[in-house]
Parts: C-alpha cells; structure tokens; sequence
C-alpha cells in the first residue's frame, strides 16, 4: 500500500506547488475513517481510495480532485458526515465528495425511478464539477482491476455496467487510453473465451513479426530527421476490444484483419504534422480512403490529429497518428489536460475562460435534459444524447431497444424477438412505411410488419449488423434450404413407392428410420433430397421382402433421336470428338509467378479470367491456381506460406479457354441432354467432359467440365441454361 509520502511526491512530480499539508490531513483522515474495514480481496478498504488518487496522479490533476479521491468513500461507508469534511476541508471539497457519495450504484437497464434518479444526480454533479466524473473514472478503473476478488454473481452486472456506462463517458470526454482499458476489463469478465482467443492470436502474430513495430519506429523516427523534423514515433498493438470491435462490425476472422499496429507521431508544430505526413505517404504506399484531417476539423471531444494508413514493412497495413505535443495531451488525458480548476502556478483556482468543448457539450445537454422530464424519461433521453456510439429506438409499446451503429429494422426485430425477425416482411419507422435495410437513429420507433408465410432471405445476413440477427438468419436459411430438400425428398419417395406397387405412408417411414440411421421422417426425406439414401433402401427398410427389378427390366423410352432415359446407377462420360476440341495454350496467363514451376488450375472447378485468383504452393509439385472462392482454400488456411498473390495477365482479343464446371439438374425427359449440349454449343462453350447420375426416376443431374473464354461467357451460358423448360435448376462448382 503506498505511503503517505509517496502519494506526496507523486503530486509533487507535476505540481511542485502542491498543499502538502492538504494532502497529509486527507491521507490520515481517510486511513482512520475506514479504520479496520476490509475489501473482498482482505485488503485494508483504504488501499482503494488511495488507489484511486494514484490513478489521478497520473492524469496531473489538482489537490482538491485528489483529496475528493482520498475521501470518496467516506461519507458512504463510514461515519464521517459532510459537514466535518467541509469544517476541515473547505466547500469545494465536501461538494465534490457528497457529489461522489449520491452515485453508489447504476444500473441503466433498470427503468426504476430509484435507478434513474441516480443517474440524473451523477450526471448534475457532474455540469456542477467534471471532477466528480474523473474520480469516478478512476473509481470504476480500480475497481475492475480487482474485479476478480468481486463475487460471481456481481462480476457480470459490473463489467457490463462498464461497458455500457463509464467507457463511453471516458470517451466522450477524451481519455482513449482510460476507454481502452475499461473496455478490455469488461470483455475479459463477459467473454473470457473470445478475449483469451484474441490475446492468443495476437501473441502468435507478435512472435511471428519479431521485432516489426521497433524496426518501423526506427526506420521512421531516421527517416523524419532526414527531411529536419524532430519526432518521438512510439507504436503499439491494438487493444483485444479493439480488435473484437472490429471482427464484429466486419463480419471477419482475425486472419482478415490487416491493420493491428498503430504508431503515433509526435512533433512539435502543426505545420510539422502536415510535413510529417508527407514524408510518411512519400515513403510508403498510401491505403485510399483511410486519411482523416482531425486538426482542420476536431473531433467534438477537442481531440486533433493527423490520421493515415500505409503499407509499411513486410507489406504489413499501419495506422499513423500525427499530432503535436500538446495535442497528444489532450488525446490521452482528454479533459484532465485542460487547466479548468489551476491557477498560473498551478494551484487549485478557479475555474479559467477556456473550457473544453467536450466538457461544454456534457453540460449543455444535462442542463437541457434536466428540464421537467421525470426520472424515467431523463433516463431514457440521456442515453440517447450520451452514447452516440449505440442506437437507442422504441417499439411502439416503448421498450427501449439498444442496437450498434448503423443497426437496421432486420436487427431491430431480431433483438425483439427472433421469431419476429424470422416472420418480418416491412416495417414502419416512427409510423411510416419504410425499407428493412434503412439504417436507424437514435429516438426512432420502429414497428415490424410480419407473416407467418415468410422465412427470412439469406441475403439479410450480409445486411444485419448484429450477431445475433446474423446467426439467427443462418439458421433460418438452414432450416429453409432442409425443408425445401425434405419437400423434393417426399415427392421423390412417394413417386418410387407407386411404381414398386406400395402405398405411401408417412408413419411407416417414422418407424422405418431406426433402419436407415436416421431420428425423423423429415431427415429421412431431405437426404433422400440430397442423393444420401436411395428410394430403393427405403422401400427395403419398410417391405424387407420386396426386390427391386434389374435394370433391364426398368423402361427405356427412346425419343427417336437416340437418346435414353437414365436409371439409377448410370454413369455416362460424355465423349468430344476427335479435332473438335481447340488448342490449349501453351502457358497459363498468371502473373505473381516466377520460375519455371509447373502451373496448374484447380481440380473439381478451374478457374476462369474475371475470377479473383489465387495460388497455391505446392513443393515438388508446382502452383495450383483457385478462384478465392473456392472451398478447397480452407484445406490450405494453417499454411499461408504457401499462398501467392497472382492475376490474370489476359489479352481481351484472346481465343484461350478455360476450364470451368457446373452441375445441371433437369427433368429427366427425352431430348433434355440435347437441350443443355445445345444451350452450351450455341453460346460457344466447349464441353470437356460429362458425368450424369439420376437423381431420382424424374430427375437426374448432369456434371459438365466446359471450356470458357472468361467469366461473362461462363455467366452466359449458364444464364441460357437456366432458361431451357428441362432444366431445373444450374450452379457453379467451385472445389
């Protein structure tokens, strides 16, 4: 714990003119008034409070505020009144204290007027006094550093609180690196796994770049007193909220995330920052629309700088943060930098004409919000002027529904109540009809039309912003795609019953499905659906004793032209002709390939110039060129030694081809195969290869491997496939 004269000297470090008698009287007050009380870890209580005024003392502030640190608690816990505090500690004090002693609990998620009213008078104290915010920044900052010795049942209301309250009041009034750490604590309490998985990755990665952000702060910090600009560069990863945040918002894996490092630049004039900026786009490539000019146009917490990514190093993606000296005060302190309660010696004074325009902003709209509104309706008006980072709306009814950024009504209904986003087909907001992709704001009432005839698109999954939307959606397609193979399934079962002389039962089926590994009717029939079980095994599951006729006893209808129907068990490998088939190229147009390594397209698909590529390195082998689309790639996602960035280097003129495959279900009609050879060869494809298997007595699906010049002459035939009455139904594989 640390002593009285420590916390002097502390202070001391940057206010040489600090009351030391002040600070001494509230030490011993404060260490007496708590006397024998113990915290949850069996630490004396008093290690808190003092713990407190240390954090302060980092962010410079006066006596009074670490004085009102020191003495918190006092009042709340203790038998000290405020009357004795202000007898022997002044007004100013005692106001602040008092301030501090009427906020003990919040809990925004409760509409109770005891909660709400809470925060109304957190939230007066602090249009009266911003330090009575900064000590309970600091509060709270201590606390979830010890949130481990908190009971269980309390650790999640806490950490949650946090997230929701004091880390976007942190950054509302500028204290990022506060912001930063209050949002790391409060992740690693509600999602350990996710935190724990994120800090791992991130350890990984460190090891794997060794010394990267010390060799870019060298090579900057040289670079810039070169071109005559004295610069401190620091880097440093992102925080694991940080990254989690941005996971979230993109919808991406870690491995997708290019931008982990940041690096500050700080030089001592704003003309500088424009000269280092210059240097830095001089140096390395600039990344297109990540610049931001902060200094020209502040952020409405009074933070300034300078913002730009590049590709640095190691084709590594970098933030840079340009600013001057003072403007990194202000960005790390935020409104503690501003000198609102020194005077010139820096003694507590009274408050001076400048004012933060973040500080300004808070008080303005407390003072506005704080007009004639009962504690409910303060409650729920402060959230939405407060924390812009959220997107606060109402049902018609008037529950309050808190949603992220740029939300849509899709979100809003899923957030209601999944079975609502599923059914959803429009919605009104604040009683006008309105589109489900709009994106809400703050104060908007939204009402979501539904239908119970409606399942929920799978395009909405790259629409919803939630992961709960998101996920519920999945499942839903899911769900829907089943059922549409179960219902294909049933219809394909009772078709094959009528021609072995059964009669169709679905409750035979139920009792059938022990046999064919299976818990339902409704699997049995989505695989059936899917080509997993035949008609045939099922009909032997329910009439053990019946035998299916051999295949030259099954009809073949003939159309006159020589084509046949075919059965189940048939494999056809279509044949082209001697001379029809054109020349291959000789070399395969890639660029980002060097050597005489063998070039190969992938198995199960090709490729075809249009689709984004890659390369895969295979040693001993050669290089094997995918679509990015392809599912293979994720056999290869543990080796990222192995990918290779190419293009295609084609001549539009060129008459090469490419291989490509696609599968075609169609009706299994005389002249169908006819049909699809047509569609093809009269768009110029050329077929390689062809495999049919019959899907059922009505169906069967054709695998054809054709030849295209690109990828609008592939998009092209298949377009004309889909548009023959035989075919159902036309899909690119991809691996």
């Amino acid at each position: 714990m640390m002593r009285q004269y420590e916390l002097v000297e502390r202070v001391r470090r940057y206010n040489p003119n600090t009351d030391e008698a002040l600070l001494d009287r509230a030490y011993v007050y404060a260490m007496r008034a708590h006397g024998s009380q113990l915290r949850a870890s069996g630490d004396p209580y008093f290690s808190h409070p003092l713990e407190v005024a240390a954090i302060l003392t980092d962010l410079k502030l006066d006596d009074s505020t670490i004085v009102a640190a020191l003495l918190h608690d006092t009042i709340e816990d203790t038998s000290a009144t405020r009357a004795e505090i202000e007898r022997l500690f002044g007004k100013q004090i005692a106001t602040l204290v008092e301030g501090l002693t009427k906020i003990k609990k919040l809990d925004l998620v409760s509409k109770q007027a005891k909660q709400a009213e809470n925060l109304r008078k957190l939230l007066l104290a602090i249009a009266d006094d911003v330090r009575v915010l900064l000590v309970k920044l600091a509060d709270r900052l201590h606390n979830m550093r010890t949130l481990k010795w908190v009971p269980p049942e309390k650790r999640d209301r806490v950490a949650q609180e946090t997230l929701d309250i004091y880390a976007p009041l942190a950054g509302r009034m500028g204290m990022q690196d506060m912001r930063e750490e209050l949002e790391d604590l409060s992740f690693r309490q509600l999602s350990p796994e996710a935190y724990e998985s994120i800090a791992t990755r991130v350890s990984e990665l460190r090891q794997g770049n060794g010394p990267l952000v010390q060799e870019i702060e060298r090579e900057l910090a040289e670079e810039l007193q070169r071109r005559g600009i004295s610069a401190d560069v620091k880097g440093r990863e992102k925080r694991i909220y940080s990254i989690w945040g941005k996971m979230e918002r993109k919808a991406i894996g870690f491995e997708q995330l290019s931008d982990l490092y940041g690096f500050r630049v700080i030089v001592s004039s704003v003309e500088d920052c424009y000269r280092a900026l210059g240097v830095i786009h001089t140096k390395w490539a600039i990344v297109p629309g990540r610049f931001k000019d902060y200094i020209s146009t502040p952020k409405p917490n009074d933070y300034r700088s300078l913002h730009t990514t590049v590709v640095g190093p190691r084709r590594q993606r970098v933030e840079m943060q340009i600013r001057t000296r003072d403007m990194e005060e202000i960005a790390e302190y935020g409104i503690a930098a501003h000198a609102l309660y020194k005077d010139a010696s820096g003694a507590p004074g009274e408050m001076l004409s400048h004012e933060s325009s973040a500080y300004a902003w808070l008080r303005k709209t407390i003072e506005n919000l704080s007009q004639g509104l009962s504690p409910e309706e303060f409650l729920e008006h402060t959230k939405l002027e407060l924390f812009h980072d959220q997107v606060f709306c109402f049902t018609p009814k008037g529950r309050l529904i808190a949603l992220p950024r740029k939300a849509t009504p899709i979100d809003f209904a899923y957030a209601v109540h999944t079975d609502v986003g599923n059914t959803a087909v429009g919605c009104k907001i604040n009683g006008s009809i309105a589109p489900l992709v709009s994106e809400l704001k703050n104060g908007d009432e939204v009402e979501i039309i539904t239908s119970k005839a409606q399942t929920p698109p799978g395009a909405w999954e790259t629409i919803a912003v939630t992961g709960k939307a998101r996920a519920a959606v999945r499942r839903a397609t899911r769900a829907a795609v089943r059922a549409q193979y179960a219902g294909l399934g049933r219809k394909i079962t009772e078709r094959a019953f009528k021609r072995a002389g059964w009669p169709f039962s679905e409750e035979a089926v139920v009792k059938a499905t022990p046999r064919l590994a299976r818990t339902s009717a409704e699997d049995v029939f989505a695989a059936i659906g899917r080509g997993e079980i035949k008609t045939d095994d099922v009909i032997r599951a329910i009439h053990p004793d019946w035998v299916p006729p051999r295949p030259e006893e099954r009809e073949r209808p003939t159309n006159g032209e020589g084509w046949f129907e075919l059965k189940r068990g048939h494999n056809l490998k279509f044949k082209i002709p001697e001379g029809a088939r054109p020349e291959r190229l000789d070399a395969i147009p890639i660029r980002g390939i060097n050597g005489d390594l063998p070039v190969r397209f992938a198995p199960e698909g090709g490729a075809v110039p249009g689709d984004r590529i890659v390369g895969i390195l295979t040693p001993g082998e050669g290089i094997t060129i995918y679509p990015i689309q392809s599912a293979s790639l994720q056999n290869f996602e543990d080796a990222p030694e192995r990918w290779l960035d190419v293009r295609w280097d084609v001549d539009e003129l060129s008459e090469g081809r490419f291989p490509a495959r696609i599968t075609v279900t169609a009706r299994n009609a005389p002249g169908s195969l006819a049909q699809v050879a047509s569609a093809i060869g009269d768009r110029g494809g050329n077929i390689e290869g062809l495999q049919m298997h019959a899907r059922s007595a009505d169906f069967h699906e054709m695998v054809i491997d054709i030849e295209v010049f690109d990828l609008r002459h592939l998009n092209n035939i298949m377009a004309d496939l889909k548009g023959r009455d035989v075919v159902s139904q036309v899909e690119r594989v991809n691996g």
